[in-house]
């Protein structure tokens, strides 16, 4: 069976997106899956110029590119940055290693992607995806970790990470839909132009472990070795000091007879699961209009049974309009300090877009006050059957080498079950980096340019 490349730390990233860990721990913020001693050695632009690479493809190994978004003092193995976001595109310096954030405010986090190759398109990483790790459990270090895999690479995964830090814990919000590919615009030989395009990529680069893919040309995965094809990948996300209030959202097969509330489920298509998104009152004041509101991503279909459980409805409430809790919303009245509420609906896995291998569903539910918004998220995760092994194409012509509710205690209107029945996406539009070529004109290594001649 034909599957995507899984990124070797999908179990811990998982988990990691589902609230019971943060980001996997790493020796130091750059690494890879070679497994050598101190990892993969670094190359100075001569040294790849003069042939140390021979056939081999990798990926952000020199240690002196002056391009842009290679890395603090040339390192392109420190290749995730952040920076804060603001409309009017002022620039504001990336940094490397840690930023420190505020509450509200949008932050830019980029990746820079180099197949490091001389050879150009005679040395094409193939399958080439990316993904953002962003740990969802409160505090007051964030460690946004960036991937790249490339199969035919060597090694044929990467990662580096930034530390957003703040005094007060917090908890990072992606901004749906602003992940975003900037690749330079080529002339016929292959050299940047000055000008670049912008594409947008998938919201699945900070909820699916595969990744998703990118490319220099279109988003298929393939990337040419040489300066003109490197490429930034960026996305936005907002931090959200956590001492207003919280959100927990979990996930439950419908009809079993384990009752247990949990993180994530394992379910196959045509399975009903049942999500409980509780909101509570983490301040000393009392919180007015409180609505819920619920994401749920493909293959997952809204059935109903929308629930609501507080002190004024201990055995729960069934709603007028259910429907709303998945679309614009549903208003679940106001709540005193340390309140709480849970809204119950249930849910089936349906085929709306399933391909062949393993996939996790990552459903977000949130709650908004006075215009903050906070989410959490839980998981159905799908096993699909195997899949034949697509046609083999022809031989190429020299081939290149290559828990349940329970009665509230001492309830005060309205009131705080205390067990029953932190972050993802807003829409806003793609992220803004404002650069010019994303090489320098010394970009070229000499090796590519007689190749390419």
């Amino acid at each position: 069976m034909k599957k995507a490349i899984k990124f070797s730390f999908a179990t811990a990233a998982v988990v990691a997106t589902l609230g019971a860990a943060v980001a996997p721990t790493l020796v130091s913020a750059w690494g890879d899956n070679s497994g050598l001693p101190g990892m993969r050695p670094s190359y100075t632009m001569k040294q790849i110029d003069e042939g140390v690479l021979g056939d081999k493809i990798t990926f952000n190994s020199i240690s002196d590119n002056t391009s842009l978004g290679a890395g603090e003092n040339g390192n392109e193995k420190g290749f995730v940055a952040a920076r804060e976001y603001n409309d009017a595109n002022t620039e504001s310096p990336f940094r490397t290693d840690s930023l420190k954030v505020e509450d509200g405010k949008e932050y830019v986090i980029r990746m820079y992607v180099h197949n490091n190759s001389p050879r150009g398109r005679q040395a094409i990483a193939r399958d080439v995806r990316a993904f953002f790790n962003i740990p969802n459990i409160p505090s007051k270090t964030m460690k946004v970790t960036g991937y790249i895999t490339a199969p035919n690479a060597t090694p044929t995964e990467y990662w580096d990470h930034v530390n957003l830090t703040s005094d007060t814990a917090f908890h990072l919000q992606y901004i749906e839909g602003s992940a975003t590919l900037v690749n330079n615009v080529l002339d016929k030989n292959d050299k940047a132009t000055g000008q670049i395009k912008r594409t947008t990529l998938s919201d699945n680069i900070v909820k699916d472990t595969n990744g998703v893919l990118i490319g220099s040309e279109s988003l298929n995965g393939e990337i040419p070795g040489c300066y003109p094809f490197s490429q930034l990948v960026t996305i936005r996300v907002k931090a959200v000091y956590d001492y207003d209030y919280s959100v927990n959202t979990t996930v439950r097969l419908a009809n079993d007879a384990d009752k247990t509330w949990k993180k994530e489920v394992d379910a196959k298509i045509g399975d009903k699961v049942e999500f409980q998104i509780e909101y509570k009152n983490t301040s000393k004041i009392k919180h007015e209009d409180v609505v819920i509101r619920d994401i749920l991503p493909s293959n997952l279909k809204f059935v109903g049974g929308t629930t609501l459980y507080n002190t004024n409805h201990p055995k729960g409430m069934t709603m007028d309009n259910p429907e709303h809790v998945v679309g614009t919303g549903l208003f679940i009245g106001s709540y005193n300090a340390g309140a709480n509420a849970f809204v119950r609906f249930t849910a089936e896995v349906v085929n709306d877009n399933f391909t062949c291998g393993d996939f996790v569903l990552h459903n977000w539910g949130r709650a908004s006050v006075a215009g903050r918004l906070v989410q959490d998220s839980a998981a159905v995760k799908v096993a699909l059957a195997s899949c034949p092994d697509p046609e083999t194409p022809p031989t190429p012509v020299d081939p290149e080498k290559p828990t349940e509710p329970t009665t509230p205690t001492n309830p005060t209107t309205p009131g705080t079950p205390s067990e029953l029945p932190s972050t993802g996406p807003v829409a806003v539009a793609g992220s803004v980096i404002g650069i010019g070529s994303i090489v320098t004109a010394a970009g070229y290594y000499i090796a590519s340019r007689r190749a390419l001649r």
